[in-house]
């Protein structure tokens, strides 16, 4: 038995291996020399895009020096949840999120979104360029490019970033047609933006123990005998890049 799905997600996997080398080799080279410097790493996405904040905040086996950003009234659990869409669209929302945030010189912002054309994300790279920052996008730039921005300044997401990561999905996102139908069903980019990240992430590890940094600042399980001392320690060499509560 063969399933649509997971034929369409390998695919992606073998489009990302042969043609985003070059994009994750840079994201790991920026990861690498951000966290060897004790400089900071921000993550935002809006709504499911948020999802992939999430995978990269405090769980087991993630890097702990990333600071999600979390814009409340564009997360899943807003209700009525087509608030999250509308307030995606808010100008200047994304601006004042921001702000809340110490952005500083050559600190790291990793932004998602599929479509790349909504203000609060556009708005919170631009916050973070303005501040000196490198900013990595990952985003599916067929589908950016075939729409307009919702943003001013009529640029989108992509165009804001140093280095993009494009997930290769379908417009829309969803892949699996429906019979009978010209509708899809099931989104990709949360898989592959997951795997993107978690490439990235790992590859870094393992290129600061290269140069010289024995126990990178990843996260122990809390379930694992020692895991929450270990984190503790870890915790107190990065707590000044660090920009949650721990």
């Amino acid at each position: 038995m063969t399933y649509r799905y997971i034929d369409e997600i390998k695919h992606l996997i073998e489009m990302i291996e042969e043609k985003d080398n070059e994009s994750i080799e840079q994201a790991i080279e920026l990861l690498t020399d951000t966290i060897a410097n004790k400089r900071s790493i921000y993550i935002f996405g809006a709504s499911h895009a948020g999802i992939l904040s999430q995978e990269s905040f405090y769980r087991a086996g993630g890097l702990m020096p990333i600071t999600p950003i979390f814009a409340k009234e564009t997360m899943v659990d807003r209700e009525p949840i087509t608030f999250t869409s509308k307030m995606e669209r808010c100008l200047g929302y994304g601006t004042l999120v921001a702000s809340n945030y110490p952005f500083k010189e050559n600190d790291v912002l990793i932004v998602h979104s599929v479509s790349g054309r909504n203000p609060v994300t556009i708005e919170i790279a631009i916050s973070a360029k303005k501040a000196g920052m490198k900013v990595i996008g990952i985003t599916n730039l067929t589908y950016s490019k075939s729409v307009t921005s919702r943003h001013p300044d009529g640029k989108n997401l992509f165009e804001y970033c140093d280095i993009v990561l494009d997930n290769h999905g379908e417009i829309g996102d969803a892949c699996v047609p429906i019979k009978n139908t010209s509708q899809k069903c099931a989104p990709t980019s949360t898989v592959v933006g997951s795997i993107l990240l978690n490439t990235i992430y790992s590859e870094t590890v393992n290129r600061l123990v290269d140069i010289g940094i024995s126990t990178p600042p990843v996260f122990y399980s809390a379930n694992v005998d020692g895991g929450d001392e270990k984190n503790k320690q870890l915790f107190e060499q990065y707590k000044d890049v660090i920009h949650y509560k721990f």
